[in-house]
C-alpha cells in the first residue's frame, strides 16, 4: 500500500488511544484471569452503546462475568483521588493549540435526576435544584472548559458534594487550571453561580466574567432592569440577607423575536459583567455560543454507562469515562485528521464524528472477544 493511501487512523488505534490513556492515569488492581485491560474495554464497550455493564458483559465472549467486574470497580474507594487521575487524564490529551494562552474558559453543572429515598452512601452527594424531568434531587458535576474552534474541550471535573459552597466549586475547578499554563480570556458561567458570594469572589480575583442574571421580582428585583426598547449599561446591587450585597455591572440586551418559535415581541436578557471587551450588542451571540456548539453534555449521554449502581464512586466513574472519551477524540481529530489553512489548523470533523470513534471502538472490541450469536437451553 502507498504511504498517499495509507489509513491515518484505523479503529485499533482509537481502541489503543483509549485503553492506554485509562491504563496510564486509572489503574486498577486486578487478580485472576480479569485483567486491566479486559475491564477497560468493557467498559469502553458499554460507553459506546449506552448500555449497562451485565448487558455487555453478556454481549462479548470469553470476557468476566459483570459480578467480578464491579468487584474490581469496588477496589475504587477514595472519590478524591479518582477524581485527581481522571483530571490528569482529561489534561493529558489536549489538543497542541489550548495547552497555553488566554483562552475561553467555562464551568457547568451537570445534573442527572435521582429518584427515590437516598441511601447513607448516596445522600452526601445528591444535590438539589429546579425541578427537572420530575426531581429536585440530582447527582450533579462540574466541569471546566475550554472553547475552542467551535469545541469544548473538558479540563477537569468534580462530584459536586452537598456541602460544597459555589464558590469553593469554583475555586477547585480553576486550581486545576494551572498545570496547564492557560490564563482565562473570560469566563462564561451559567444562572446557577448567579449569587452573592460567587460574583464578589470574582471581583475580589479581577477574573472577566460573563453570567445570566435571574430574574426575580414582581416589579423590583432585577425584573426592574427590563424597561424600555434599546439595550443599555448600568450597575446592580444583589442583596442576601445572609452573605451582605454585592455591586456590580449589568448589561441588558432587547432583542426581537421575529416569529421564532412562532413568538413576536420583545425579549429581554441580563448579563453580569466584569472585564469583558466587548461591545454591548455582541455580548449576547458572544454567549450563546457556549451553547451554540455542539454540547459536551449531550455528547457526554452518547457514551455514558447505563447504570442503577448506588455506589458515588463508580457513577462518577461512568460520567468521567464520557468526559474523556470525548477528550480523546477530540485530540485524536486535532493530531490526526487537521489540515493547514493559513498558519493555523484545522480539523476535519466531518471525516471522523464522534458517532465514527464509539462505532470504531465498539467493532474493534467485538473483533477481538467475539460476539455472542447463539442461545442454548442449559
Amino acid at each position: 500500500m502507498s504511504t498517499a493511501n495509507a489509513p491515518v487512523l484505523t479503529d485499533s488505534k482509537t481502541l489503543d488511544e483509549v485503553v492506554d490513556c485509562l491504563t496510564e492515569h486509572i489503574p486498577i488492581k486486578t487478580q485472576g484471569q480479569c485483567e486491566q485491560k479486559n475491564i477497560f474495554e468493557i467498559l469502553i464497550r458499554a460507553a459506546t452503546q449506552k448500555d449497562s455493564i451485565e448487558n455487555t458483559s453478556k454481549v462479548l465472549k470469553n470476557v468476566p462475568t459483570s459480578k467480578n467486574i464491579h468487584y474490581h470497580l469496588e477496589k475504587y474507594e477514595d472519590l478524591q483521588s479518582l477524581e485527581s487521575d481522571f483530571n490528569k487524564a482529561l489534561q493529558n490529551r489536549l489538543p497542541d493549540g489550548i495547552q497555553q494562552g488566554q483562552q475561553k474558559t467555562a464551568i457547568d453543572f451537570n445534573l442527572i435526576p435521582y429518584y427515590g429515598e437516598p441511601s447513607l452512601e448516596e445522600a452526601p452527594y445528591i444535590y438539589r435544584s429546579q425541578a427537572k424531568s420530575g426531581t429536585c434531587s440530582f447527582y450533579a458535576y462540574a466541569t471546566l472548559y475550554v472553547i475552542k474552534k467551535n469545541k469544548r474541550v473538558t479540563l477537569a471535573i468534580k462530584a459536586v458534594r452537598k456541602q460544597d459552597t459555589l464558590v469553593a466549586i469554583i475555586t477547585y475547578l480553576l486550581a486545576l487550571m494551572e498545570p496547564t499554563k492557560l490564563r482565562i480570556e473570560r469566563l462564561y458561567l451559567d444562572r446557577e453561580f448567579f449569587c452573592v458570594p460567587v460574583i464578589r469572589w470574582l471581583q475580589a480575583l479581577g477574573i472577566p466574567f460573563e453570567m445570566p442574571a435571574i430574574i426575580r421580582g414582581k416589579h423590583g428585583g432585577t425584573r426592574q432592569l427590563i424597561r424600555g426598547r434599546r439595550s443599555y449599561k448600568t450597575t446592580y446591587t444583589l442583596n442576601s440577607d445572609k452573605y451582605g450585597s454585592v455591586t456590580f455591572h449589568v448589561w441588558i440586551v432587547c432583542t426581537y423575536k421575529k416569529g421564532k418559535r412562532r413568538e413576536h415581541g420583545r425579549e429581554f436578557f441580563i448579563y453580569a459583567i466584569q472585564k469583558v471587551k466587548l461591545s454591548l450588542h455582541s455580548i449576547h451571540d458572544d454567549y450563546r455560543l457556549r451553547f451554540g456548539i455542539e454540547s459536551s453534555y449531550r455528547m457526554k449521554n452518547q457514551c455514558r454507562i447505563k447504570t442503577t449502581v448506588k455506589n458515588p464512586i463508580i457513577r462518577f466513574l461512568f460520567v468521567a469515562l464520557a468526559f474523556l472519551i470525548i477528550n480523546i477524540w477530540i485530540y485524536l481529530l486535532w493530531y490526526y485528521l487537521s489540515a493547514l489553512r493559513r498558519s493555523s489548523k484545522k480539523a476535519l470533523s466531518s471525516l471522523f464524528t464522534l458517532k465514527q470513534m464509539l462505532e470504531f471502538l465498539r467493532q474493534t472490541i467485538d473483533r477481538n472477544y467475539g460476539v455472542v450469536n447463539e442461545v442454548y437451553l442449559t
